[in-house]
């Protein structure tokens, strides 16, 4: 197992088309990080220069104690999974699992061994005389993780290697990987545009977007406090909401509605304001509030998706499904649960005193403006 310290990295193709821009990604013995982020941001090709598959163009890639820039791909001490298996056709279960330490020329004792300690691990036992094409897609994607295991890499690489399987099987599979990671304790590297897939998985979250960072951290830490607009929008299922405000005093204006609270004045005049839709609540009797106009409900069992919108700007709110919806509803959030960001950069903005603090009185939804 090894560390990998990724410094200012970058990825430059013929005409000057910058891929990658400048990444540092310090990444600890045994951690499992996770790149994520739309398609076309960078992700696949940082991995692939990890790998060796991609040339650096500029920076260094670590692994362990050794720069790996000029080092070839089988020598970097790496194992790689594919979201298209890989697998040789022609060969059994036990043949592809063995093929990569057989070239290395592994006593064949050993390559029993690795070969049957890793079909215990992934269970798949039964399935060691089959050849692919009698397997199923996640037997499949076992056996091509299996195929890694069995080569004792320093770290492991992933490149959306569940993207090919369907919904519930990815579920699964995920949580194969997450409880078979922690036991070898590799060092990993996963690359995924499923924010929820990132989420579960990962140790840290480095979200990409354009070739760039736009935030490392715990995934509940990026979850609640996104250092971005692009953050808040790219991590949560659904998105958080985002409206533009213009402030005067301690008060916030949306359109003909305003929110008013404490200790706004060391805020921009303009503003860019998140609301998560599970902070979102139906007001109760005798507090003022945001009139949602209902447009349609996703009804999800435990949790029902109200879409709509206030003055025109989109808003989703995830509400109880035992509440009686309306035509509009009344929605109120508190303070804490308020996040700022700058309308021009999308970078995030410190809270102001009263959103830090729990025991502030519920923000009040003023009425509309006249006229």
């Amino acid at each position: 197992m090894s560390a990998i310290n990724i410094t200012n990295v970058s990825k430059i193709y013929a005409g000057g088309v910058e891929a990658v821009k400048s990444v540092s990604i310090d990444i600890a013995d045994g951690e499992f990080i996770v790149l994520v982020g739309p398609s076309g941001c960078g992700k696949s090709t940082l991995l692939r220069m990890v790998a060796g598959l991609e040339t650096i163009s500029k920076g260094t890639v670590e692994i362990g104690d050794r720069i790996v820039n000029t080092v070839e791909p089988a020598e970097r001490d790496i194992a790689m999974v594919f979201q298209n298996y890989a697998l040789y056709p022609h060969m059994t279960v036990y043949d592809n699992l063995a093929y990569g330490v057989k070239n290395r020329g592994t006593p064949k004792a050993e390559i029993d061994a690795r070969v049957t300690e890793a079909a215990r691990m992934l269970q798949l036992e039964k399935y060691l005389d089959r050849k692919p094409r009698a397997l199923s897609g996640g037997q499949r994607q076992r056996v091509a993780m299996g195929r890694a295991i069995v080569r004792k890499p320093a770290a492991f690489l992933f490149d959306e290697p569940l993207s090919n399987l369907d919904a519930k099987l990815r579920v699964s599979m995920r949580g194969e990987i997450k409880q078979l990671q922690k036991r070898l304790g590799t060092t990993s590297i996963y690359v995924t545009h499923d924010q929820l897939e990132a989420m579960t998985l990962a140790d840290r979250l480095v979200v990409l977007n354009g070739g760039e960072i736009e935030q490392i951290g715990r995934p509940l830490d990026v979850y609640h406090s996104p250092a971005s607009t692009f953050v808040a929008s790219f991590i949560g299922s659904p998105a958080m909401n985002l409206l533009r405000a213009n402030r005067e005093g301690n008060r916030l204006h949306f359109g003909s509605q305003t929110l008013e609270t404490d200790r706004l004045s060391t805020l921009p005049t303009e503003l860019t304001i998140g609301l998560r839709a599970e902070d979102l609540r139906i007001a109760q009797a005798g507090e003022q509030s945001l009139t949602l106009k209902i447009d349609y409900v996703e009804e999800l069992g435990a949790q029902r998706l109200v879409h709509g919108n206030v003055d025109g700007k989109a808003i989703t709110a995830a509400l109880s499904p035992e509440i009686e919806l309306a035509d509009t509803i009344a929605l109120t959030i508190a303070p804490s649960r308020l996040h700022f960001f700058d309308p021009t950069t999308g970078k995030r903005l410190p809270r102001p005193l009263d959103a830090c603090t729990s025991t502030l009185p519920q923000a009040t939804m003023l009425e509309p403006a006249a006229g």
